[in-house]
C-alpha cells in the first residue's frame, strides 16, 4: 500500500513538472522562438542602448525619425526573425548599422519581443 501511494506521488509530481515546463510553450504562438531572457542587469543596459542608440535615428520615444517608428503598431505585422536579422546585421544601403558586435541574437530577439509589446522606459 505504501509503495502504491509512493508511485502515485511520483506520477503526480512528474505530471506537475511536465505542466510547468510546457507553460511557456503553451503561451508561445506558432513559429515563435523561445529565447532565454537576459539578466535584469543586462535588460537595463539593453533598454538604455535601445533608448539612446536606436532612439538617435528612430526617435527618442521610438515614434520614428530618420528611421521608421518602433512602436507595437508599426511592428505588428513584421516577422520577428526578420527584425532580429535587421538588428544583428543592419541594412545594407541604409544608415542602419549591425548591432551583432554588441548584442547576441537572443538579446536582439528579446528587444523585438519588447518592442512589439511596447518598449519599457529607462
Amino acid at each position: 500500500m505504501v509503495a502504491k501511494q509512493s508511485n502515485l506521488a511520483i506520477v503526480h509530481f512528474a505530471a506537475q513538472a511536465i505542466a510547468l515546463l510546457a507553460l511557456p510553450i503553451a503561451h508561445a504562438g506558432a513559429g515563435d522562438v523561445i529565447s532565454p531572457a537576459p539578466t535584469s542587469e543586462r535588460q537595463r543596459a539593453i533598454v538604455h542602448l535601445v533608448r539612446q542608440d536606436c532612439g538617435a535615428c528612430h526617435g527618442m520615444t521610438l515614434q520614428g525619425g530618420l528611421g521608421p517608428p518602433l512602436t507595437p503598431e508599426a511592428l505588428a505585422e513584421k516577422p520577428t526573425e526578420s527584425l532580429v536579422a535587421t538588428i544583428c546585421q543592419g541594412r545594407a544601403g541604409t544608415p542602419m548599422p549591425p548591432f551583432a558586435p554588441f548584442l547576441s541574437e537572443d538579446e536582439a530577439r528579446w528587444i523585438v519581443e519588447r518592442l512589439k509589446q511596447g518598449f519599457p522606459s529607462e
